[in-house]
Order: structure tokens, then C-alpha cells, then sequence
């Protein structure tokens, strides 16, 4: 199998020595050094048309601030090999979050406007492929918001990281937030580290990390849990935290599952067998006559 293209972000700003140094450390210089993603930084400058460089201009109908012009964005465009997608930064834009990360990643080609002073003239929305925003607060532009987008992404792209598996389990990537982590020393200021995490059976660990996720989310981020994926399971650890099944419905959560009977081996008789672990409690099941 052929190695995957590296990514390539064109970030087009008025302050390229902002991103340079974000992108050429730690893991993200690491994997521009191996030709997994590649980061191109355009100033704005560059095409501004003009002698002293100026690339914005007063706003029609007055108003305080200064616009970036539309003409000196589209030469910068041009400027670039054809993107998958053109990206503008700007409150007005879709919420930035791991599902975009995921999408973005399959690309091959990423460009990026960041603005500054009052954004760009209206008319850059017509060369644009899709508008973001990284919250609902305002920066003093998009370079900020550009090295978030550009660390996101990049840590999906294969290689990247060193543990190919260890981004799948991350907070968001599930639907939920992540379990809590822990390492040495074992015990810290009375603290001691989960007994389950040291006891080396990887079923339990798997069952504990899914069930504290789920608490984490349902404490601090219950929005979260509609769009989860929940499995039965998960149902049964809901209604052990407390939520109610009508809470759970509302959600589009499955039912928690059933136990299964088993006979018994004296008397022949049916009874409860006992509930798998993150069951939800059953009333006791009478003898069959």
C-alpha cells in the first residue's frame, strides 16, 4: 500500500512570523520534517498591489477599523495550487470541533485566511469553500485560530503521532469526554491510584475508562451524550449514575440489556442468572413451577 499524500496548510496572513514557530516545534515540526504534512505561509503583503504594501483600506459607509481588500486576498489565492477547501476564519462561521478535525484530515490541500482589523471585505466569502469559528469570542484575528485548526488536524494524519490508536480514545473523538489518566507514584498526598487500572485485567480497565467517561460527560458536559453513540452497556452505566430512563429516552439511548436466566442445576428451575457487569438491576425472576 502507498504511503498517504502529506497535507499541505497554506495559512494566507498578515503575520506569518506568528505560525512559524507553532509549526516548525514538537510533533508538528517533527512531521513536517518527514514529509507528513507540509505548512505553507503566505503574507498578505506580498500582494498588495501597491509600494508601501498596504493591503486594507477604509470601510464604505464609515465606521472605525480598517477592511482587508478583496483583491489582495484573491491574488494570494491565486498565487496557490488548487486547495480542497478555503477556509475563513470568522465569528459568522460554522463551530470548529472534532468532527470537522476528522473531515479536514482526508484532505490534501488547506488553505486558510486569517484576518486582522476589522476582517475582510465581504466579497472574500465568494472565494471561500467554508467559513469557521473556534468560539463564540473575539480574538484580534485568525492566527490564533489557525494554529488551533492546524494542531487538530494535523495529529489525524497517519504517522503523525506515535501511537497510530491513541487519538481515538480522546476526548469528543468517542462522543464523550476522556477518562481520567494516571501514573506514578502510585499513591499521591492520600491519593492512591485506581486499584482497577493496576490490577492487569484489561477487560475490567476497559469497562472502568468507558464508565468514568461517561460520568466525566454526564457531570460536565451532558449536552454530549445525545449525539454518543450509547450503547446498551452505557445505558445500564447511566441508570447506575443516577439518570432516569425517561432522561435516557429522550436521549435515543437503547435499553440496558436483559439478564439472561439460567436453570438450575438441582431443581431445574429458572432463576436470574447474574447481571453481566454494567447491567442494570432486574427484579428478581420467580421459580417456574
Amino acid at each position: 500500500m502507498s504511503e498517504a499524500a502529506p497535507l499541505t496548510f497554506s495559512f494566507l496572513t498578515l503575520f506569518p512570523e506568528l505560525l512559524a514557530p507553532f509549526a516548525s516545534e514538537a510533533i508538528l515540526g517533527k512531521a513536517a520534517a518527514r514529509g507528513l504534512i507540509g505548512v505553507n505561509l503566505v503574507n498578505l503583503r506580498d500582494f498588495a498591489g501597491n509600494r508601501h504594501a498596504r493591503v486594507d483600506d477604509a470601510p464604505y459607509g464609515g465606521g472605525a477599523g480598517m477592511v482587508i481588500r478583496v483583491d489582495v486576498a484573491a491574488r494570494a489565492l491565486a498565487s496557490l495550487p488548487p486547495a480542497d477547501e478555503v477556509i475563513l476564519f470568522t465569528p459568522a462561521g460554522e463551530r470548529f470541533t472534532q468532527r470537522t478535525a476528522e473531515e479536514l484530515s482526508g484532505r490534501e490541500h488547506l488553505a486558510f485566511l486569517c484576518g486582522r482589523y476589522e476582517g475582510f471585505d465581504a466579497r472574500v466569502e465568494g472565494l471561500v469553500t467554508r467559513e469557521l469559528s473556534v468560539g463564540d469570542f473575539v480574538m484580534m484575528g485568525g492566527e490564533a485560530a489557525a494554529a488551533c485548526v492546524l494542531e487538530a488536524v494535523a495529529r489525524l494524519r497517519p504517522g503523525v503521532l506515535g501511537d497510530e490508536a491513541s487519538h481515538q480514545a480522546d476526548s469528543f473523538s468517542s462522543g464523550l469526554l476522556d477518562y481520567p489518566e494516571y501514573t506514578r507514584p502510585p499513591e499521591w498526598r492520600g491519593e492512591a491510584v485506581p486499584e482497577v487500572l493496576r490490577g492487569g485485567n484489561h477487560g475490567a480497565v476497559a469497562a472502568w475508562r468507558r464508565e468514568q467517561a461517561l460520568a466525566r460527560t454526564l457531570a460536565r458536559r451532558p449536552d454530549l451524550l445525545p449525539g454518543a453513540g450509547l450503547t446498551p452497556q452505557d445505558s445500564a452505566a447511566l441508570l447506575r449514575l443516577g439518570v432516569s430512563p425517561a432522561q435516557l429516552d429522550a436521549w435515543g439511548a437503547p435499553p440496558p440489556p436483559v439478564p439472561k436466566r439460567r436453570r438450575s442445576a438441582r431443581r431445574g428451575a429458572a432463576v436470574p442468572a447474574p447481571a453481566a457487569e454494567g447491567a442494570a438491576a432486574e427484579a428478581d425472576v420467580p421459580p417456574e413451577r
